[in-house]
């Protein structure tokens, strides 16, 4: 509870502690949302548990239905942010009602990070942060962003960015780039389309894999009645890994969709991102947005390594309390890994090997560590941690 009641002051001087220890890399903000679903039927109500105080803070509803990134739309959710730098040292965390949207969230991070000093802050993030008032809350104030952008059928990314012709430059083995300008003046809004070979040859390979499963299907099927629909022509239209590439014919017959399936083939390995940094090389723009990983990377830790998940807390406070306390083990673990230049596994493996042993003797009970062992010697002088003493206590 005091943790939460201080949060944003310990957030705040955390960043300042370690960008000056550390050295740390500002100049991009990788932000992303994620979902965390709680094993309960009943979302919260106002009248249940909304506007709750801890400290003198009123909390809403956390526990609300929304859209699972993990795929459990049957359960009620929150929804966290994370703004991590370049490096993967989390800069600051959000906690939202399971029914926030994604884009919803932009103007509340952008504000709070504004007092921070981030330096030249060039924010980055997913498709699904992308709306008209996102980009300008983003631009206000000379605010600099990368954005994924997302593809619509008769989009302009779609009509005038992927169609334009033009020559690819290599950036690396599986990254090329290609620069797309749209409109005049400063109406202009610069593209550049990513296109990976290696993810090119795995999408295509997937999808005919799914085609060849669906052909099979289908053909099994051929003996029902085209004007009636069966019950598993129902079933694979509702699959999200066959019914995007099926099409019922006037006669009500079920078929695959030629035209979807070489839409597709045309984005296969491609992605398009936008800037409104003209500092930036296409090369800086696509590998900006491609560290996004990184946020990536620091859920996975969250929730398979510091288990952030399942959560037991039931009140707004202490729900954000555990997030809070999850977010600072993901610090600890990335400050010891840039001490030590070594992967958080291998650290607290080698730090296992010192044990505490109690002896018993007539004369009295005596509390020993073992020697450490050669590595954990060295990850301790990287952690400028003292070796502990031989004898801790003697009763």
């Amino acid at each position: 509870d005091f943790l939460e009641k201080h949060k944003e002051a310990i957030q705040e001087r955390l960043y300042y502690r370690l960008a000056d220890l550390l050295n740390l890399d500002v100049d991009l903000v990788f932000y992303d949302t994620t979902s965390l679903h709680f094993e309960i039927d009943e979302a919260d109500t106002i009248d249940q548990h909304g506007s709750q105080s801890a400290g003198g803070k009123r909390y809403p509803a956390l526990r609300k239905r929304g859209k699972a990134k993990n795929g459990r739309d049957d359960a009620p959710q929150l929804v966290i942010g994370l703004a991590v730098t370049r490096d993967g040292f989390p800069v600051r965390h959000w906690v939202f009602p399971g029914n926030t949207v994604d884009v919803t969230t932009v103007k509340q991070v952008k504000a709070d990070l504004k007092g921070w000093h981030l330096n030249r802050c060039l924010f980055v993030g997913d498709a699904g942060m992308v709306s008209a008032s996102n980009l300008k809350t983003l631009s206000r104030g000379g605010g600099r962003y990368i954005l994924c952008m997302p593809i619509h059928q008769g989009g302009e990314i779609a009509e005038a960015v992927l169609t334009r012709p033009g020559r690819y430059q290599t950036v690396a083995e599986n990254l090329r780039v290609k620069e797309v300008v749209v409109g005049e003046g400063e109406r202009r809004r610069r593209y550049v389309v990513c296109h990976n070979p290696q993810e090119e040859a795995r999408q295509r390979q997937h999808r005919e894999q799914v085609v060849k499963e669906l052909a099979a299907e289908l053909d099994a099927l051929h003996h029902i009645d085209g004007t009636q629909h069966s019950k598993r022509i129902c079933q694979l239209r509702a699959s999200g890994r066959y019914g995007a590439y099926i099409r019922l014919t006037k006669s009500g017959r079920a078929v695959i969709d030629k035209a979807v399936i070489r839409a597709k083939e045309r984005l296969d390995g491609k992605f398009v991102v936008h800037s409104n940094d003209d500092t930036l090389s296409a090369e800086d723009m696509a590998l900006g947005y491609k560290q996004l990983q990184r946020v990536e990377e620091a859920w996975r830790s969250l929730k398979s390594g510091i288990r952030l998940r399942p959560v037991y807390h039931w009140t707004p406070h202490r729900i954000c309390a555990h997030v809070s306390l999850s977010v600072l083990a993901l610090l600890l673990e990335r400050v010891a890994e840039q001490r030590c230049g070594d992967t958080w596994r291998n650290i607290r493996d080698d730090l296992k090997q010192i044990k505490l042993a109690q002896l018993l003797s007539p004369n009295g009970i005596v509390w020993q560590v073992t020697e450490p062992a050669p590595g954990a010697v060295k990850q301790l002088k990287s952690l400028q941690i003292k070796k502990p003493p031989p004898i801790l206590d003697l009763v």
